[in-house]
């Protein structure tokens, strides 16, 4: 049975990429990251959804294993970011935005592919993606090609990379969720998932939980009726 760990945050993309490990049969288990986020409450989403896969798909359940969450302070001390800090969220033309955190993927990845390399793992899983990205060069395909070959060279064994993602935009991760898992799917990741830069869980919208201002909550929103809109307007 081939075996992958997935970087599990607990939001909508890396749940449709955990789930399609599961579907197709891999034993997986998880890692999610905790470096001083404002919008932590991804952090708490994540043991409700390890916990609803299990309850609500046991043919999947039997594959789904440990889940370690790691501390990783240094990166929210350490690099500049709206997203560790009270900073305004900006969108800045011709610049990343306030957002961005610097080197944060590449420091999932490197703790991931160590953690994995302990266990007996070779293959990285995680939900990154450049189609509908706020363009964070470490969302990026040569990012991870460059990374595979970096953690494959540094730790002296063959790492692959997957990123299921890369190449969809918003709504066809919608679509690929409903593929791969249905309208359960969906609705978990709808009910369950965080997006949100601002953490906010207070209002329920149709396309899920999130302050509906922030740059993340405009993009699941925006897929989200793109993805109505293909199925004809029509709900699940």
């Amino acid at each position: 049975m081939p075996k992958s760990l997935v970087i599990f945050s607990g939001g909508q993309d890396s749940t449709t990429c955990l789930f399609m490990a599961l579907k197709r049969g891999d034993e997986v288990r998880t890692i999610g990251f905790s470096y001083g986020q404002r919008h932590g409450a991804e952090l708490r989403c994540r043991q409700r959804i390890l916990n609803a896969i299990r309850a609500q798909f046991p043919d999947l359940a039997s594959r789904l294993g440990e889940d370690t969450l790691a501390e990783l302070p240094a990166i929210g001390a350490l690099a500049p970011s709206a997203l560790t800090s009270s900073a305004p969220i900006e969108e800045r033309p011709g610049s990343l935005p306030t957002s961005f955190v610097p080197g944060r993927n590449l420091a999932f990845i490197c703790h991931a592919a160590a953690h994995a390399y302990g266990l007996g793992i070779h293959n990285l899983i995680l939900g990154v993606g450049q189609a509908d990205s706020s363009g964070y060069p470490d969302c990026t395909a040569p990012a991870m090609a460059a990374m595979q070959e970096a953690i494959s060279l540094g730790i002296g064994t063959p790492f692959t990379i997957e990123a299921p993602l890369m190449s969809l935009s918003k709504a066809q991760t919608w679509e690929l969720a409903e593929a791969v898992g249905g309208a359960a799917l969906v609705r978990l990741i709808l009910e369950e998932t965080h997006t949100c830069y601002l953490g906010d869980r207070s209002a329920r919208h149709d396309w899920g939980y999130g302050c509906g201002a922030c740059p993340a909550c405009r993009l699941r929103e925006r897929g989200w009726r793109e993805y109505l809109s293909r199925r004809g307007g029509s709900p699940l």
